[in-house]
């Protein structure tokens, strides 16, 4: 027994050991993975942005292709993919004429008002200095030191804006290029979508029948985890852009569609972003009066109330299973590593890392099972 307990420490040691020096060497030659940290960089941007618009859609083109043209014969996927795009593409000319002008204008707007937000908040800031305490206090320097440094950032911005010149056409160049090419993967992605599995299969010809079927049951199940979380997203950023949208309209807030589309996109993250989504609209309401500051505040309770009572249990229910702490911490220590993306990312990454491990663990547990009771019957 202590022999066998010695070889598996050795040969652990060993692994371990063979691990750190591939990782030093990696290190050692990072001219080799460049290139290829270029190829991923260059084409994640477009498939992040099909793959979402696939799970978006293939739903709907499921739906289509069960529509019967004749008595025996239904819209093949081809023809499906195309009429989805024909409509997609009417979509998306309706939003570039009606909202896209609108919103425009009201970005616009709202910028021509940082002077008078500005101001708002020296005169607010006069005011509190003449009650109780605060009276006492010398403000000068403290006013001049703020606008000193708020100063100093917008001189520092255009002057990081001016030198930057050659990155601000590279990522534009790079837009470009993801807004020619993430329509052409979408198409193929729709239109090829059911040769996916069989595609692995045959990459896999050395599998057992068994496991075989073991890898088309999971990746049916990362399939419809991967569907049923962004479609579910989708309807819910819909509804939380446009309710709140119209709830502002109706309180008389300026900027009603541009802070609802932000609210709507804020809320792809879980639980953090419907604090991010309410920040420019009580800046533009702190403007007004502090009772459109109030009004805003109960139309974004209202908003989040409906949604997450109604919505979210619908839509999204409870197919991820994820704990609410899990998914706070989750999204703290992405958006340390990788920013908003990663806040956005984390959750469905984690959710299909989930399903794998839980998927093995459930066969590891019916393989024990088994054993144990051969083991009880002999």
């Amino acid at each position: 027994m202590k022999n066998i307990k010695d070889s598996r420490l050795l040969f652990w040691t060993v692994e371990v050991l063979l691990v750190i020096g591939i990782i030093f060497l990696s290190t050692k030659i990072n001219f080799v993975f460049y290139p290829i940290g270029v190829f991923i960089s260059t084409i994640f941007a477009p498939l992040l942005i099909a793959g979402f618009l696939y799970y978006m859609l293939n739903p709907v083109l499921n739906l289509l292709m069960k529509i019967k043209i004749t008595k025996t014969k239904t819209i093949n996927r081809t023809w499906g993919t195309t009429i989805i795009f024909l409509a997609v593409i009417g979509i998306i000319g309706f939003i570039l004429v009606s909202f896209i002008p609108r919103l425009i204008s009201q970005i616009t707007n709202l910028a021509s008002t940082m002077p008078q937000f500005t101001a708002h908040q020296e005169r607010s800031l006069a005011k509190m200095t003449k009650y109780g305490f605060l009276k006492n206090v010398d403000w000068n320097p403290i006013v001049s030191k703020i606008q000193s440094s708020y100063s100093a950032y917008l001189k520092s911005m255009l002057n990081h804006l001016s030198n930057s010149a050659g990155d601000i056409i590279s990522t534009a160049a790079g837009v470009v290029v993801t807004i020619i090419t993430a329509p052409i993967i979408l198409f193929y992605m729709l239109k090829d979508g059911d040769r996916l599995l069989p595609s692995i299969e045959r990459l896999l010809p050395t599998l057992s029948d068994k496991h075989r079927h073991q890898s088309e049951v999971l990746l049916k199940k990362m399939n419809k985890t991967l569907s049923h979380y962004i479609g579910g997203q989708v309807i819910e950023c819909l509804f939380v852009g446009t309710f709140t949208s119209i709830g502002y309209l109706m309180i008389g807030q300026k900027y009603a569609l541009l802070l609802g589309v932000f609210a709507g996109f804020c809320n792809l993250i879980p639980y953090v972003g419907p604090y991010i989504g309410i920040i420019p609209a009580l800046f533009a309401a702190i403007v007004v009066s502090p009772m459109q500051v109030v009004w805003t505040i109960v139309v974004v309770l209202i908003v989040q109330q409906v949604d997450g009572n109604f919505v979210y249990p619908n839509v999204i229910g409870k197919s991820l299973n994820i704990h609410p702490l899990t998914i706070i911490l989750i999204l703290l220590a992405a958006g340390n590593i990788a920013g908003l993306l990663g806040m956005i990312l984390a959750i469905p990454i984690y959710a299909i890392v989930k399903v794998v491990v839980e998927y093995f663990y459930s066969i590891w547990q019916v393989q024990h099972d088994q054993k144990s009771d051969i083991d009880s019957d002999n």
